[in-house]
């Protein structure tokens, strides 16, 4: 059905051994993605992203829960899933010694295309994901955006309607970074493709989806729009500045009648932090000017998915990261993965393997 979600999570939660302890990676994921939205899933490292990810993928089951994706269930129906979807790991996918026309051609193969429709979709993709340059390079002989982008490619291969993107920026340079988002935003323009991808330069998620979710100890504490998250959440920093700290002190109380956030004042600045912060700026000093009290410096603000991040953990994203463990499960733990489609296959034994060796992009 044209109007139903495209992923359905209904409480997955997933349990790991780590030293003869049970950790839970993730906690109760319930939520929808509707067809055509590109969704970021931010959260700091060891949060349970990749995991959730994996779960929805059926590249490791859940301890708890369940999932539709693309209207298959990821328990009772894993093949039936991978046949619907893409999925680009974190990790470089192609082999070094192969052309990347070649791996293209392989995983068309992979997922039962014949010769004719490979060849066909590989043109397509090497076309709009600007790899024509460099198509019959081995692998190992490109660049990280290059890469990446290839990697993308073989996601696509069999035109899923949902592809998965697990931290697809990480490690490029800023024009890489930039140029691989044009070719993600140009895919869903020119395909309809859903887009549900992890990432944690929360500049890319603010910047590009539509729709944000915020994880965090393995559970998700967030999830709207960027710009409704950063106005309910965090707000614009206003700050005004004053030429004593009498007049600092004063201006406290004429602010403060203008707004129900509280105001700060240190020495001869007064700053809070309010939604809608350009419109309260100018009124503020009119008032101030009325009181008789004038306003040195004026500047607002405004946040940005850090801020929200700390404002719902009392951190912030990059503190979060620190010395946070990798999930991963302990050996024999959960490491049984249903086998699927051959395309899935070395996705599946991947996923049986520690975090640090896992390729990507659905092979």
């Amino acid at each position: 059905m044209a109007n139903e979600p495209i992923i359905e999570a209904q409480g997955l939660t997933k349990r790991f051994t780590v030293k003869k302890k049970s950790v839970e990676a993730v906690t109760d994921l319930t939520f929808q993605v509707a067809r055509g939205e590109l969704v970021a899933f931010l959260g700091p490292n060891g949060a349970g992203k990749s995991t959730s990810l994996r779960m929805l993928t059926t590249l490791i089951p859940p301890t708890s829960g369940t999932a539709r994706v693309v209207g298959h269930d990821i328990l009772k129906q894993p093949a039936d899933v991978r046949a619907r979807i893409g999925y680009v790991g974190q990790l470089t996918s192609g082999s070094f010694s192969q052309r990347a026309r070649d791996e293209l051609l392989s995983q068309g193969a992979f997922y039962g295309m014949s010769k004719a429709a490979s060849r066909a979709r590989a043109d397509e993709l090497i076309q709009s994901l600007d790899l024509a340059n460099f198509a019959n390079r081995p692998v190992q002989q490109l660049s990280g955006g290059q890469k990446r982008r290839l990697d993308i490619a073989l996601g696509l291969m069999h035109a899923p309607p949902l592809i998965f993107l697990d931290e697809p920026s990480t490690g490029l340079d800023p024009q890489s970074r930039a140029n691989l988002w044009q070719h993600i935003i140009d895919l869903r323009t020119q395909y309809g493709t859903t887009v549900f991808l992890t990432t944690h330069y929360l500049e890319e998620a603010d910047r590009y989806a539509e729709r944000v979710m915020v994880m965090d100890r393995g559970r998700v504490i967030a999830d709207d729009t960027a710009t409704r998250l950063k106005a309910n959440l965090a707000g614009d920093l206003l700050t005004f500045g004053f030429a004593t700290e009498q007049d600092a002190a004063s201006a406290v109380a004429v602010i403060q009648r203008l707004t129900d956030r509280e105001v700060r004042r240190e020495e001869r600045e007064v700053t809070l932090t309010v939604p809608e912060g350009d419109a309260l700026l100018p009124a503020a000093v009119r008032e101030l000017d009325a009181a008789g009290l004038t306003v040195r410096t004026a500047t607002g603000v405004p946040p940005t998915l850090d801020d929200v991040f700390l404002a719902l953990t009392g951190r912030t994203l990059r503190e979060a990261g620190e010395g946070e463990p990798v999930e991963e499960a302990s050996e024999g733990e959960d490491s049984v993965v249903e086998r699927g489609t051959p395309a899935t296959r070395r996705n599946a034994e991947a996923a049986e393997q520690p975090e640090t060796e896992k390729t990507g992009a659905g092979r």
